[in-house]
């Protein structure tokens, strides 16, 4: 097949297997960014009322919100696949290393280079250890749900995908806090750890339970069938509650952005960078290791992308609607499709040269 034809037929599959929000999902942040802007400084009131309703510093309708993005999510995820990870230690290993050994703390240095030095020039004062504690939440957040869609197109082994998203899950319910804290903690950024618990079991722990109880209800009512058409259903809602909380954000955020247009821009390199890092990094490693391909692949994209819903839940509970915490992870959600996509077209077209050198694994 020449080079054309594969380029035509990556483009027909990601057709197929991302719908009309997920492909466009850059374009929709960006239409949310001008709407908030729009919105918040035509109707500041309606929304400092919805800013104000919070109990215990958690805002309620962006936790409901929240709720919507994260449970439709963690529907796909079956725990008692967690068995499977022993067929794939080597993928397992590395993007284990990478998501809780490397990612939080590559990206944590990468902040405090560009945000906390290179850029701070150009950038508020008073937000700057706000942008390094969001770029540090996004860091620690390992993807979840859109991992399967990269797993798809890149034709990795469904099975190790499946265990390793459910693995990396039941980590995230026991290191997201400490790391994020201690992190956090080296850059000198008060943290409140009673909300960053909260957060925690608000925004992980019941989540997921409650996604659990409702996939074995379906599974048990009608089947794999049933639990798919859920999903189908759920999909839109889940992004439609994300865009929402986008442009609530953003209707918070506008005054600050237009004021300094370049944050967002600034912002973008470091997670840019760190993206294709983790991706190379945790790549290379499994052709080191001699993992096969199919493994490799879902490995690698696992390790390069993040759970953006529950960073930018995570930083408004920690530091509120207003803060460089929360514009910060928000950038990641701008970043994240065209440049996953890419590392799939980059997964893709180096599969015959990563095959050459791997030694078939038992």
């Amino acid at each position: 097949m020449s080079e054309q034809h594969k380029v035509t037929a990556s483009g027909k599959k990601i057709a197929a297997q991302m719908g009309v929000f997920e492909r466009w999902l850059t374009l929709w942040v960006a239409l949310c960014i001008v709407a908030g802007i729009g919105l918040g400084h035509m109707f500041p009131g309606p929304f400092q009322t919805v800013g104000n309703m919070e109990v215990a510093k958690v805002n309620l309708p962006v936790a409901f919100l929240i709720w919507l993005m994260i449970i439709p999510m963690l529907l796909k995820i079956d725990f008692r696949s967690l068995h499977r990870v022993r067929e794939h230690w080597r993928g397992v290993g590395v993007t284990l290393f990478i998501n809780w050994g490397v990612k939080p703390f590559s990206m944590a240095a990468l902040g405090w280079f560009f945000i906390g030095y290179l850029f701070k020039p150009w950038l508020p004062a008073d937000q700057i250890e706000s942008y390094i504690a969001g770029l540090i939440i996004l860091g620690a957040a390992p993807c979840t749900a859109m991992v399967f869609v990269w797993s798809n197109l890149t034709d990795g082994e469904p099975h190790f995908t499946l265990s390793q998203v459910a693995l990396n899950d039941l980590i995230m319910v026991f290191a997201f806090a400490p790391i994020v804290g201690l992190l956090l903690g080296l850059s000198a950024i008060i943290v409140p750890w009673e909300t960053l618990l909260l957060s925690v079991g608000l925004f992980i722990v019941v989540p997921l339970i409650i996604a659990h109880i409702w996939r074995e209800r379906l599974l048990s009512i009608g089947g794999q069938k049933a639990l798919e058409a859920t999903l189908k259903r759920l999909g839109p809602l889940s992004l439609l509650a994300l865009l929402s909380t986008l442009v609530l954000l953003f209707g918070f955020q506008g005054e600050q952005i237009l004021a300094q247009p370049l944050v967002i821009l600034l912002l973008a390199v470091p997670i840019l960078i760190q993206v294709y890092f983790t991706y190379g990094l945790a790549y290379l490693l499994n052709r080191k290791l001699g993992e096969v391909h199919c493994v490799a692949a879902p490995s690698a994209l696992i390790g390069a992308s993040n759970f953006f819903e529950l960073a930018v839940a995570t930083a408004i509970g920690l530091f509120g609607f207003t803060s460089g915490a929360a514009l910060a992870t928000v950038v990641g959600v701008l970043v994240e499709v065209p440049v996953m996509l890419s590392l799939v077209r980059i997964t893709l077209a180096t599969k015959e040269w990563y095959e050459r050198s791997t030694i078939p694994t038992e």
